[in-house]
Formats: C-alpha cells, structure tokens, sequence
C-alpha cells in the first residue's frame, strides 16, 4: 500500500534531485579531488601545447577532435576543483582556523579566482599557479588535521 502511495505521490509532485557534499556534516574532507582536478588543468594545458606543435602529425579532423576533448577536460576539471574548493572554504574550514590562517580567505579567493581563469583561457603560468594554489590549501588543510589530532590526544 505505502508503495502505491509513494509512487502516485510522485506522480503528483514532481521530485528533482539534489547533488551536495553533505551539509549533515559528514566530517569527511579532503584536498585530493582538487588537487587531482587542478592536475589534470595542467596536464590538458601542456597537451595543447604539445598538439600545436605536433599539428604536422596528425590531420585536420584528429587534431581538432583532440583540442576539443582536451579544452572540455580542461574547462570540466577547472570547475571540479572550484566545487571541491568551495566545499572545503565553505563547509570544513571555521572561525578558529582563520585565526590560525589569517589570509585564509584571501588564499581561497584567489583559487576560485584562477580556476575560472584557468576555464577562460590555455595558460600555462594560470594553470601552474593554480596547482600551486591548491596545494598551499592542502597543505593548511593537512596543518588543521594535525592540530585537531593533537587536541584529540591531550584530552585523553
């Protein structure tokens, strides 16, 4: 009977669903998925510029094919690493971490900053300061475990 219910229920109000990293909170952080996203800007940005100068190589139709996929993978990756920045700036991090890590904001700013930058264009310099950037954010993020870890063990 529930199932019946449920399934005209739905019928009658339309459900959409909803993608979040967990505003419970889970508790579960971490850098990597930004890191590996702002790897992979990187790597399609030294790809093409690798194709332009293998353009000899390869015929029209394959060379265009390849920029098209690797500046997707670019622009897709770049906004990947933006939503797992902006779930660590906005979800993980607190008050007591900015004392910690006055410029915390600034930092985090100027990430969300260079990934979109790093969608607008093919820089190299953009998507090396952007990898750059995410790691100096792993590593404060690296830095707050450790200092949560160790208030754990002196409560004990």
């Amino acid at each position: 009977m529930k199932k019946i219910f449920y399934k005209f229920l739905s019928k009658i109000l339309p459900t959409h669903t909803a993608y979040a990293h967990c505003d419970i909170p889970c508790g579960i952080y971490d850098p990597k998925p930004a890191q590996i996203a702002a790897a992979t800007v990187l790597k399609m940005v030294e790809k093409i510029g690798e194709l332009d100068s293998s353009a000899s190589s390869q015929n029209d139709t394959s060379r265009e094919n390849s920029l098209i996929r690797m500046v997707w993978t670019k622009e897709e990756h770049a906004r990947k690493c933006k939503e797992e920045l902006l779930i660590l700036w906005t979800d993980y991090f607190k008050s007591e971490h900015i004392s910690s890590f006055p410029n915390l904001h600034e930092i985090f700013w100027k990430a969300a900053k260079l990934c979109s930058k790093n969608k607008q264009n093919v820089d190299l310099k953009s998507a090396e300061e952007l990898v750059k950037s995410v790691d100096e954010i792993a590593e404060i993020f690296k830095k707050t475990q450790s200092d949560s870890n160790a208030v754990k063990t002196s409560k004990k």
